[in-house]
């Protein structure tokens, strides 16, 4: 290759990514919108909408949040997925992002490859949650009456293939007993009927759960994680409670469409931890059971690629379909 050669390459080279280095320096230009893809309510969309006026604030354009619920995150999810990578469109996604690629066939969009990482939120255990009329004043009592009577109680998640879903199937073909599940279209309506005591057991996030238990209008059985929640000391472990060995975390992130220039990553995951850090936020969050982790977008990557990988084999082996 002669010199001449090599410097037509270069100049190639430059002018090829100069449109997204010019496109990285003037962002923002126009509203960000952040795609939420669940209904209003849940712990998903509190966190797009405390963040929001802090993101407004720093980036200086308006930021819009777009509830896009359906399919267990997966529809608002393909919007982002399929949006132009531009800066101006974003996820603020749930666990069920990890589980989806393994229940929902044909999906519209590929989770490891069409999506930009940008931040692993934070994590939050779920935990088993009745409401205070019904006879069930531990998880022991659950599973009793289920071991008793098959399907005899209903528990609620945020939905069809929810990590919530997951568990509660895998806890119940390794442990006995047969549950009825009763899908919710995200955390605002499950929240809604499990404080009204249209369902007999929830089961979702500490920090979708938090402010009911709180306040006595729900009733702690359990915890998913390996040890007991420092927010809900008196609450015992699914392990203490009779089903050992079992664990999961609920967690959140945020991502662009696969593409988005680099330095619009690097700027976005910078003010989402600013706003995550805000006093008035963090305390809101953090009260409510959310363990802030505010990751660099390589660890959110690594991160999905594994739980894809755990919850891919716990529904092949248990046989899991969205529908049961």
């Amino acid at each position: 290759m002669n010199r001449r050669t090599i410097l037509a390459a270069l100049a190639l080279a430059v002018c090829s990514a100069a449109p997204l280095a010019v496109q990285a320096q003037a962002w923002p230009s126009q509203p960000i919108k952040l795609v939420v893809p669940f209904p209003p309510g849940g712990t998903t969309d509190q966190i797009a909408r405390h963040v929001q006026p802090h993101l407004q604030q720093a980036l200086g354009t308006q930021v819009v949040i777009e509830n896009r619920g359906g399919a267990s995150g997966a529809i608002g999810t393909a919007v982002v997925a399929k949006a132009p990578p531009d800066g101006y469109t974003f996820a603020v996604v749930f666990d069920t992002h990890g589980v989806n690629p393994s229940l929902i066939p044909n999906m519209q969009f590929d989770t490891l490859n069409d999506l930009a990482p940008v931040m692993l939120i934070g994590k939050s255990p779920m935990v088993f949650t009745t409401h205070p009329s019904t006879p069930y004043k531990t998880l022991g009592d659950v599973l009793a009456a289920v071991r008793a009577k098959p399907d005899s109680v209903g528990y609620g998640t945020i939905g069809s293939g929810s990590l919530a879903h997951l568990f509660v199937s895998m806890a119940g073909k390794q442990n006995g007993f047969s549950m009825t599940h009763v899908p919710y279209k995200g955390g605002g309506p499950l929240i809604t009927d499990s404080v009204a005591g249209h369902v007999p057991v929830s089961i979702a996030s500490v920090a979708l759960f938090a402010p009911h238990i709180q306040t006595g209008k729900l009733r702690a059985l359990a915890v998913t994680s390996a040890r007991r929640f420092p927010s809900l000391p008196e609450v015992p472990t699914v392990s203490e409670a009779g089903l050992p060995g079992l664990e999961a975390e609920s967690w959140w992130g945020v991502f662009a469409p696969a593409k988005t220039p680099a330095p619009i990553i690097a700027r976005m995951n910078s003010e989402f931890a600013n706003a995550l850090k805000n006093p008035g936020v963090s305390e809101k969050l953090v009260g409510q059971g959310l363990v802030m982790t505010l990751s660099q977008p390589p660890e959110l990557q690594k991160f999905v690629a594994s739980e894809v990988e755990r919850w891919g084999k716990v529904v092949r082996e248990n046989k899991i379909t969205a529908g049961n």
